[in-house]
């Protein structure tokens, strides 16, 4: 086990390492740069300035000088300064990390809550009328794109409350985040209830017909220890990786949603800061998800070895 860890935490740092490269790199080849933007919006054309300006960003050093300036400050917990705001970084960065985990932990939330038991049922009681309603419900949340669904909700909650809570200020208490929270939150996680409805049902009726199954039955285990101890637990591994997943997606792919919604989360900020080349923000922000993503996928592979003792992590 000690040595699995080793080895899956060496692999951690490189494929972060990897992703550092990447978006630093990426950056700073595309057309145009935050200088460009600052001169053109200014409408500035002054090229000794402009050679200033690039100086005092540090944007006229090699580019593998600059990489390693910044993953220097990322060791000393040093992220740089916003280009745009002229703020440090983490003042940027951090205020809007709790906004987005909050929506993506209801999201998820929402899509487990909904999607394991509906895939339970469906599976269950399969080609019955309550089977058939809840394909046709996944099927739906699987089509309907999460802002247009989104701007339904808007749209609906004006039309028979005549109002709906909106982002203009953080809430004061913690039934006003769920109200301000859970609109979004639904439209986002109805899609990934959908995915985990289908594949807990696709799931389930995998193992419903393994043998041990009708040998748990034919001993007289009753319905429920049968389809909730003997099968659920075991179907379940293939239902974690997706809601892994789907958790490691809502942190950075509520772009959408958030900018319908008007919530100033991490996922719109980033594409604020890529429009305006805003070097420190989009690569804070893409490394803060890439870790997200490691880390969601590590707990992922700790909880295969819960949910089945023959999962074994050995040197």
């Amino acid at each position: 086990m000690g040595a699995y860890l080793v080895r899956r935490f060496g692999l951690m740092l490189l494929t972060l390492f990897g992703i550092s490269v990447i978006i630093f790199v990426l950056l700073r080849v595309v057309p145009g740069n935050i200088v460009d933007i600052l001169f053109d919006s200014a409408g500035m054309v002054n090229p000794a300035e402009k050679v200033k300006i690039e100086k005092e960003l540090g944007l006229d050093l090699p580019i593998p000088q600059q990489y390693a300036a910044w993953i220097g400050g990322l060791v000393h917990g040093d992220l740089g300064y916003s280009y745009v705001s002229e703020k440090p970084a983490i003042a940027e960065i951090a205020p809007r990390i709790p906004v987005t985990a909050k929506l993506a932990a209801m999201a998820l939330a929402f899509s487990v809550l909904i999607g394991v038991p509906f895939g339970v049922i469906s599976a269950v009681r399969q080609n019955s009328a309550a089977d058939y309603v809840l394909r046709v419900l996944s099927l739906s949340g699987l089509s309907l794109p999460s802002f247009w669904l989104g701007l339904l909700m808007l749209m609906g909650f004006v039309a028979w409350f005549g109002d709906m809570p909106i982002y203009t200020e953080p809430p004061a208490t913690l039934w006003d985040e769920l109200l301000l929270y859970a609109a979004p939150a639904a439209a986002v996680g109805f899609r990934s209830s959908a995915l985990v409805m289908r594949l807990t049902r696709s799931s389930m009726l995998e193992v419903l017909r393994q043998d041990y199954i009708r040998t748990a039955r034919s001993k007289g285990a009753s319905a429920s220890s049968v389809n909730y101890h003997h099968a659920l637990r075991n179907a379940m591994l293939p239902v974690v990786t997706v809601i892994g997943l789907e958790a490691a997606f809502l942190i950075g792919g509520l772009i959408v949603t958030e900018t319908v919604f008007n919530i100033p989360g991490v996922a719109r900020f980033l594409v604020e800061a890529i429009r305006t080349r805003d070097y420190p923000i989009v690569q804070n922000l893409v490394m803060f998800i890439a870790v997200v993503v490691v880390v969601v996928n590590f707990i992922v592979d700790m909880l295969y070895a819960v949910l089945d003792p023959r999962i074994r992590y050995s040197g």
